[in-house]
């Protein structure tokens, strides 16, 4: 039981942490989501907007949380 307490707080720590990244977002010298190498094509009528190198962080960091809670 502690093992599923020890996940369920690291998992807390973590939503905590990105709902204060995206509060304070506007103050931070880089907007998450429109990073430099995120790729938008604008069309006469529709605009196409992907956000690779967003992705690519992201996956790196969560990579990096999983490693570190399933390293225990």
């Amino acid at each position: 039981m502690a093992g599923i307490g020890r996940t369920l707080l690291i998992a807390g720590l973590v939503l905590a942490a990105f709902g204060l990244l995206l509060i304070l977002g506007d103050k931070l010298p880089f907007r998450i989501g429109r990073l430099p190498g995120d790729i938008i094509f604008k069309g006469k009528n529709t605009t196409f907007y992907f956000p690779l190198m967003t992705c690519i962080i992201l996956s790196v960091l969560l990579s990096l949380v999983m490693y570190l809670i399933g390293k225990r």
